[in-house]
């Protein structure tokens, strides 16, 4: 299994590097196969293009949880913090992932998985900010607000020219503040605290309005 999951990924990360300059629909198993040091052999049965496709949303997913997120911050600033190092994880594949996507959108069969794609790194990124509970909101619900979070910041992410991640930020704030204040509403509704965390100001049942750091 660890050698089915290293060849997976080593085929991802050298198909990124070739899409960078050739589009994601050119790319043959074997030249992905030289440029991951590895053999077409080693594919069989293993990997095909479009696996490894649906490879690379798990595989920057992980950015999410390499490094400790402050437990005091408010669930909105932690949110912030996990996505954004997601998406400074991607940026040394920008280029092939962006060929990447664009193939992704014109394929109905890989659309079809998009959304339990985007709801699994939804999933993680609540349970990296500590937040995969049902506290406030079933956590099914704020997986969904989540997913569309990421989904709407990676469009802003594909704009981005300067390299000062201004666009990325400025989207997932602007998300996790809508998102945010859909959970309030659920709070409202529910009689239940929206967050996890309150200011010490505020009442139990009364929604968090902090500000992200920008």
């Amino acid at each position: 299994m660890a050698r089915t999951t290293s060849i997976i990924e080593q085929g991802m990360l050298a198909a990124l590097d070739l899409a960078a300059t050739k589009p994601w629909p050119e790319l043959t198993l074997s030249e992905i196969a030289a440029k991951a040091g590895l053999t077409l052999n080693d594919f069989h049965g293993v990997a095909t293009r479009e696996s490894l496709a649906d490879a690379v949303d798990a595989h920057f997913d992980r950015a999410m949880s390499a490094e400790a997120i402050a437990t005091d911050d408010l669930p909105r600033e932690r949110l912030f913090e996990v996505i954004m190092l997601r998406f400074e994880a991607m940026e040394d594949y920008r280029d092939g992932l962006k060929s990447l996507l664009r193939y992704r959108e014109a394929q109905p069969s890989i659309l079809l998985r998009l959304p339990a794609a985007r709801a699994a790194s939804a999933g993680w990124a609540l349970a990296s900010a500590g937040l995969d509970d049902d506290s406030g909101a079933p956590l099914g619900l704020k997986v969904l607000a989540i997913a569309f979070v990421i989904g709407r910041t990676e469009r802003a992410w594909r704009k981005e020219t300067s390299g000062d991640f201004a666009l990325t930020m400025a989207a997932l704030d602007k998300s996790l503040r809508t998102a945010e204040e859909r959970m309030g509403w659920v709070s409202r509704f529910t009689g239940k605290s929206a967050t996890k965390q309150q200011e010490p100001e505020q009442e139990n049942d009364a929604p968090e309005n902090g500000a992200t750091r920008e």
